[in-house]
Parts: structure tokens; C-alpha cells; sequence
């Protein structure tokens, strides 16, 4: 749900102080566990480094991503893959015709000469 716009957008105090009078390509990754910020004008171009967790994941900050979340950036989830035993079954025979493509284009690969 979005913030009332008679509150304003929250940025965090100590994310601002970060990078109040410094250049975006002059510092390095700026730690935070601010994910709830919001990204302000200001933060374009500086690199985040913003908590998912477990670690710090780099986020260089675009024009584009002005008025979103700094969270959104840096996800929370791994994902592995779907299914089960019926996915193995199709990732291995997906395994099994590409040795067999590729056997078959090694072995024709030499018998065809040029006159």
C-alpha cells in the first residue's frame, strides 16, 4: 500500500547523510539495510549495497527506478526450479538429445572434404 502524500515519501535519515555531498562515481557501495527507502533524485547513480537477508546485493541506481522501493532491487528468494520427479525426467532427456546432437555433428564434422 502507498504512503499518504501528506506524509511525503520515506527516505531513511541516515541513507540521505550517506550521500549528502558526495559524487555518485566517487564513492564506492553504500551499505544499508533500508529496503523500505524510497529512491529520491538524489541517490541517482550512487551504488547501494541493500540487505537481502544474508548479504549485501549491489544496486546502482538508474533514472528509472526513481520513486521505488530500494527492496525491490534486491530479492529476498532464490529460486531453484519447478517441479519434481516429472521435471528431472524432462531436463534429463532434454540432457540426453543434446550429447546425442552433438556426437552427431562431431562425426560429421571430418568426413566432409573440400576438392
Amino acid at each position: 500500500m502507498s504512503r499518504s502524500l501528506y506524509k511525503g515519501p520515506y527516505i531513511d535519515e541516515k541513507l540521505l547523510k550517506k550521500i549528502a555531498g558526495k559524487k555518485p562515481g566517487e564513492s564506492g557501495v553504500i551499505k544499508t539495510w533500508a529496503r523500505a527507502s524510497m529512491i529520491s533524485p538524489e541517490m541517482v547513480g550512487f551504488t547501494f549495497g541493500v540487505h537481502n537477508g544474508k548479504d549485501h546485493i549491489a544496486v546502482t541506481v538508474a533514472e528509472e527506478m526513481v520513486g521505488h522501493r530500494l527492496g525491490e532491487f534486491s530479492p529476498t528468494k532464490k529460486f531453484h526450479r519447478h517441479g519434481g520427479k516429472m521435471q528431472k525426467e524432462l531436463e534429463q532427456k532434454k540432457k540426453e538429445a543434446e550429447i546425442a546432437a552433438a556426437k552427431a555433428a562431431k562425426s560429421a564434422g571430418p568426413a566432409t572434404k573440400k576438392k
